[in-house]
């Protein structure tokens, strides 16, 4: 009896996960395809993103006591979480950071869940405000995904200040915080959280904690003290450095401030409107 042919051996069916990530059949499935575009895509080939020992480039914060922490600034591609209390030079420190990006001519985002911004201010500092945006969210959610979409359409750096305790909004699970992390990698931007207790979890690359702040003063007798700056102590995983958020010119406090109609407020941890100086020691 002759031998029947051999059965054709099946060819190897492609995996529904790699039909997906090369787009394949996703005319019918509008759900699927926006997972891998548009502004809210989530997923990627885990070969596509940058190793994370890969050398990366800084953006330096032009506060050096931070840059000295973080090995020359925040990591593009990377997210570098700041807590502190008020009144710690917090929000003067990201402030700080957006004027280094913007003058540079990168484009930034202030994502402002506490309201804190105030512009004239943050142009004294050297901020860029034409390449600067200014989001605004109502609770913590909605900061959370502006900062995503901020990532995802480019922007070279996103600070995200929670503002004072209790952040306003529910809370947003760890995956919430690595998904904007991979979102930073994906798009080699840096992604600077100010909040006032950690938040982030394992997301972060590095975590700077800020001590509170003591005030420095000058003047002897009878004389009214002026106001120099304040101080505080940056530290990270062992490693500690002093910084100085220095009025531009010596003040009597809070009077000769009401006087020049200079305002004041400590809710945001910076030093209100004055012109800042950063040094370290």
């Amino acid at each position: 009896m002759p031998n029947s042919p051999a059965p054709a051996t099946p060819s190897p069916r492609t995996p529904a996960i790699e039909d997906l990530l090369e787009g394949k059949g996703l005319a019918k499935k509008p759900s699927a395809l926006a997972l891998l575009s548009g502004l809210g895509a989530k997923i990627s080939r885990a070969s596509d993103l940058p190793s994370p020992s890969a050398p990366r480039e800084r953006i330096p914060t032009q506060v050096p006591a931070l840059d000295r922490l973080l090995s020359g600034g925040l990591p593009r591609g990377g997210l570098v979480e700041l807590t502190g209390r008020r009144s710690c030079g917090r929000f003067s420190i990201g402030i700080s950071a957006l004027a280094s990006a913007t003058s540079c001519g990168e484009a930034a985002a202030l994502v402002d869940l506490g309201g804190h911004l105030d512009p004239q201010s943050a142009e004294e500092a050297g901020v860029d405000l034409t390449r600067l945006l200014w989001v605004r969210p109502e609770k913590l959610k909605g900061a959370v995904a502006s900062a995503e979409m901020l990532l995802s359409t480019g922007f070279a750096l996103v600070v995200v200040d929670l503002g004072l305790p209790p952040v306003r909004g529910r809370f947003v699970p760890d995956a919430a915080w690595l998904r904007l992390e991979r979102a930073a990698r994906s798009r080699g931007a840096a992604l600077f959280v100010l909040a006032p207790y950690r938040v982030s979890g394992i997301a972060a690359d590095a975590v700077v904690s800020a001590g509170a702040a003591h005030a420095l003063w000058k003047g002897t007798g009878r004389a009214p003290r002026l106001l120099d700056g304040l101080a505080s102590r940056l530290s990270r995983a062992g490693a500690s450095a002093e910084t100085t958020l220095r009025v531009s010119s010596s003040l009597p406090w809070p009077s000769s401030r009401a006087q020049r109609g200079i305002p004041y407020s400590s809710s945001s941890g910076s030093l209100g409107a004055a012109r800042l100086g950063m040094t370290s020691h």
